[in-house]
């Protein structure tokens, strides 16, 4: 009959258990784990860090962008209409309701759209039942405008200034 002996005993006269090839090879196992999952949480961390950090230096940059101020201009009645926007879309109509409102019956309610994007200033046209112009030149698509041009919407000119930043 064998007698077996309780856990952590030794037998008298044996020496203490040893580290044997296989044991260490488990520790050292198991010690790679924890490295590699620390290391997975570590990288992770980072990540999000370093996208937090970017997210919140775009929208600085976003936030500190300067839209230079947009001046249109209308002769109308013999009365001249002088406005100054500085915000990132101007919508030209005849809808009180515009940015820029005309009052004349060849303007549709909501003409044409100017918004500034990637650092310049586009006119859209949007449906308008007369057509759009730049500088006689009909806009089927989203064009860049400067400084000087002449948009006619209907039977009413325009008369665009980009004012420089300061």
């Amino acid at each position: 009959m064998v007698r077996m002996r309780p856990p952590g005993r030794t037998i008298p006269g044996n020496p203490p258990r040893r580290w044997d090839d296989q044991t260490m090879s488990e520790f050292i196992v198991l010690f790679l784990r924890l490295v590699l999952a620390v290391s997975l949480y570590a990288f992770l961390v980072w990540a999000l860090y370093t996208l937090w950090r970017d997210f919140r230096a775009q929208t600085q940059l976003v936030a500190n962008r300067e839209i230079p101020a947009l001046a249109l201009a209308l002769d109308q009645d013999e009365v001249t209409i002088d406005v100054k926007f500085t915000q990132s879309e101007v919508i030209i109509g005849r809808d009180p309701a515009s940015n820029f409102p005309i009052n004349d019956e060849t303007v549709s309610a909501h003409h044409a759209r100017l918004s500034y994007y990637k650092k310049q200033w586009w006119l859209e046209d949007l449906h308008s039942t007369n057509g759009l112009f730049l500088n006689d030149e009909r806009v089927v698509t989203p064009v860049v405008v400067t400084s000087g041009d002449i948009v006619r919407c209907g039977q009413a000119d325009v008369l665009v200034t980009i004012l420089s930043k300061s």
